[in-house]
C-alpha cells in the first residue's frame, strides 16, 4: 500500500478525520509552520456511512469478482477524502478486508509511496451525498481456491470505521494474468524502462546509493550490540532476539537482491506518488513524479524509496504499510514492534537514519 509524505496532514487528522479517509495522519511533521491543502472545507467530527453489495453473490470461474461500494456522508458538515482512499478511480490500494474461510487473502494491487496531497488529490461529500462505484477485484486479491469469501471495507485513520461484511462465494480461477511488459534483464544488475538520459543518471545514483544504504544496515544488525541500539530501538522496538534477527534477515536478503538481482526501475508513472510496486512482482520498480524532486539521501529520499519499495517483495522481505511517516513509524515501534517488523516505511527510515543514530 502507499506511503504519504508530510506533516500538512496533520491539522485534519487531528480533527477527528480518521473516518475521512486520509490514511496518513501518522506522517512526519516536519514543522510548526506547515501549511495545510485542506482549504477551507470543514472535516466532518461524525462518520462516514459504507455499504458493500453485489449484483451476485455466486461467481462460476470465468465471471468478474466485483462488488459496489457506496460512501455517504451522513453529517451536516462537507467531508473532504482521498481520492486514492476511496474507490473513485477504482482501487489501488489495499482498502478491503477479504478473508478465506477466515484467513486474510492476499493483496495482488499496487503499494504505493505517495506524495503529499495537492487539490486534486481530494473531492468532497456533501451533507446526504454519497460516492457509488462498482470495481473490479479479480485481478486485485487471490481468488484462485473454491469456497466462501468475505469482504468487508475497512477505513483508515485512528477511529474505527468499516462496512458491513458481505460474504462471495466464488469458483476458483488461475492467479490473473500478469500486464504484458518488457522482461527484465537476464544478467543480475540495473536496468531501466521509459526513462530519459537524465532520469537513468538520477535512477543510478539512487541505486548506489540504496545498496549503501542497504550494506550498512546490514553492518550495524551485524556488529552493534542489540543492548546498545537506540537505532533499531527506535524503528523497530524493544530488541529481542526474534526482532534482531528478523530485522537483519530481511536486510540481508535486500542487500543480496540489490547486489545480485536483476532490478527494473521503469520511469512511465505521472501520479502524485514516489513510486509503487506490486509484492509479487520482483524486482521491476515503478518510479513517479515525486521521485524525481525528493533528495538523493536523508528522510524520503530517493534511495529511501528503493530501500521502501524493496522490502514490499515477497521475495525480500513481505512488508506492507501499517505506518506512513516518520512519527507514525515511532509510534509503531512502541505500540506493534510485530507490525514495525512488517512495514516498509520502518525499513526506509531506519536504513536513512536521518537523523543519525548509532
Amino acid at each position: 500500500m502507499s506511503k504519504r509524505q508530510g506533516g500538512r496532514l496533520r491539522g485534519l487528522c487531528g480533527a477527528g478525520a480518521g473516518l475521512l479517509l486520509l490514511g496518513a495522519c501518522g506522517a512526519p511533521p516536519e514543522g510548526p509552520d506547515d501549511a495545510s491543502p485542506l482549504g477551507a472545507v470543514e472535516a466532518a467530527t461524525g462518520g462516514l456511512s459504507a455499504h458493500l453489495s453485489a449484483a451476485a453473490t455466486s461467481l462460476r470461474a470465468e465471471e468478474e469478482v466485483s462488488l459496489t461500494l457506496a460512501l455517504t456522508n451522513p453529517t451536516a458538515h462537507p467531508v473532504r477524502l482521498l481520492v486514492w482512499n476511496t474507490p473513485a478511480q477504482g482501487l489501488t490500494e489495499n482498502l478491503l478486508t477479504v478473508t478465506f474461510n477466515g484467513a486474510p487473502v492476499e493483496y495482488r494491487g499496487p503499494h504505493f509511496k505517495r506524495a503529499i496531497p495537492r487539490p486534486e488529490d481530494f473531492l468532497v461529500l456533501a451533507p446526504g451525498e454519497s460516492l457509488t462505484r462498482t470495481v473490479t477485484l479479480s485481478g486485485v486479491y487471490d481468488w484462485s481456491r473454491s469456497g466462501p469469501y468475505t469482504v468487508r471495507y475497512t477505513g483508515v485513520g485512528p477511529e474505527s470505521f468499516s462496512s458491513n461484511s458481505l460474504t462471495l462465494w466464488v469458483s476458483g480461477r488461475p492467479a490473473p494474468q500478469e500486464p504484458l511488459e518488457a522482461p527484465p534483464a537476464a544478467a543480475p544488475g540495473l536496468s531501466y524502462r521509459q526513462c530519459s538520459d537524465s532520469q537513468k543518471s538520477d535512477i543510478a545514483q539512487a541505486f548506489t546509493t540504496a545498496q549503501s544504504m542497504a550494506h550498512r544496515a546490514v553492518s550495524y544488525l551485524s556488529e552493534t550490540p542489540p543492548i546498545r541500539a537506540p537505532r533499531y530501538k527506535t524503528w523497530f522496538g524493544a530488541a529481542t532476539a526474534t526482532g534482531w534477527l528478523t530485522v537483519r534477515a530481511h536486510f540481508n536478503t535486500l542487500k543480496r537482491a540489490l547486489n545480485t538481482k536483476p532490478v527494473v526501475v521503469d520511469c512511465g508513472c505521472t501520479r502524485n506518488a514516489y513510486a509503487y510496486v506490486y509484492s509479487h512482482r520482483p524486482y521491476t520498480i515503478y518510479v513517479c513524479n515525486a521521485f524525481w524532486s525528493a533528495p538523493m539521501t536523508g528522510t524520503d529520499s530517493k534511495g529511501g524509496t528503493l530501500i521502501h519499495e524493496m522490502s514490499h517483495f515477497h521475495a525480500v522481505a513481505g512488508t506492507e504499510d501499517h505506518a506512513y511517516g516518520q512519527s507514525a513509524a515511532k509510534s509503531l515501534a512502541l505500540s506493534h514492534p510485530s507490525k514495525a517488523r512488517d512495514n516498509a516505511d520502518s525499513h526506509e527510515y531506519f536504513a536513512e537514519n536521518t537523523p543519525m543514530l548509532r
